[in-house]
């Protein structure tokens, strides 16, 4: 963010030319998805020795997936009208999404400060397109959020401050996938058994009962990445790791930060009285597991490991 400064706001300083921004949507609830998911994925909540991975991470990399769909877009625009400057954008520039969505017309802005759809509620990623034609503006829609505060009540670390603000450093989503330290004491037992990202104030909005599935095979689950026992997933190799998240948004923060992770959930689930019987098939429990990495190299896994023995 410091280094990008207002080119946030300001398209034009990003790419030179830009007269106006194209916004797009995509659904990626898998297409398998239960009509009760959202109390299916809450009730993981209730097995600490299960590692939870947020919904949109279960399948394939939403970045190349939907990157190249929207140039497949642009390109198919510029042969139907003409010489077109465009350059597309998923989560991987300093572009306001949620902020051009929503004056596009694409939805509100819940408290979480998510999107928010009346017909497809929040799960789904943001793509935009910067073109430099003067197309017509579309108008922004009003809120539909009314007095609900469900997402606000739920959030485990407090991050949503207060109505539509949200404090990043305390929000699981950043800690566990953006954060590259040591994750702050007082916020690991917040964590619970969530391994990466967290899904909890979308789960109980009321407006994801219109979620939709996706069409595309690309979102589908992935094995091992859904209902796996956190000591199965502690014992992956950097080579598992890497093979197990290919072509996976997970493999990004790497077999080190993926193990960070891991082992804060392993401490939670001790400290939640989960003992060798909850273990992996193997047989190896929770504390067996976290003894058997403690002379990992990394400095940062030694000292999750070690806080999460400490009971």
């Amino acid at each position: 963010m410091a280094s990008h400064g207002l080119k946030r706001a300001r398209p034009a300083e990003l790419v030179p030319g830009t007269v106006r921004v194209i916004t797009a949507r995509m659904d990626y609830l898998p297409a398998a998805t239960p009509p009760d998911w959202q109390a299916v994925e809450l009730g993981r909540l209730a097995r600490p020795t299960e590692g939870i991975v947020s919904v949109y991470a279960r399948g394939r990399d939403y970045h190349k997936v939907l990157r190249a769909r929207l140039q497949k877009l642009s390109e198919r625009i510029a042969a139907e009208i003409g010489p077109l400057g465009f350059r597309v954008f998923t989560d991987s520039a300093p572009v306001l999404e949620a902020e051009l969505a929503q004056r596009s017309g694409q939805g509100w802005r819940g408290k979480h400060t998510l999107l928010l759809n009346r017909e497809a509620g929040s799960m789904f990623f943001l793509g935009e397109i910067y073109v430099d034609m003067a197309l017509p503006l579309t108008e922004p829609v009003t809120s539909h959020c009314g007095s609900c505060t469900s997402c606000i009540d739920i959030c485990p670390t407090q991050a949503i401050v207060a109505p539509y603000r949200l404090d990043a450093r305390r929000c699981i989503s950043y800690l566990t996938i953006e954060h590259a330290g040591p994750i702050p004491l007082e916020l690991r037992p917040l964590i619970g058994n969530r391994i990466y990202g967290c899904d909890d104030c979308q789960l109980v909005c009321p407006w994801n009962k219109f979620a939709q599935r996706s069409a595309l095979p690309d979102f589908d689950e992935r094995k091992g990445l859904s209902g796996s026992q956190l000591t199965t997933l502690f014992g992956w190799s950097e080579e598992a790791f890497l093979r197990f998240t290919e072509g996976s948004p997970i493999r990004r923060i790497g077999h080190e930060r993926w193990l960070r992770n891991i082992a804060v959930a392993m401490g939670n689930a001790l400290r939640a009285g989960a003992d060798k019987a909850m273990g992996d098939v193997a047989g190896m429990g929770l504390r067996e597991a976290l003894i058997a990495r403690q002379n990992h190299p990394s400095a940062l896994l030694q000292e999750h490991i070690s806080w999460a023995l400490e009971i």
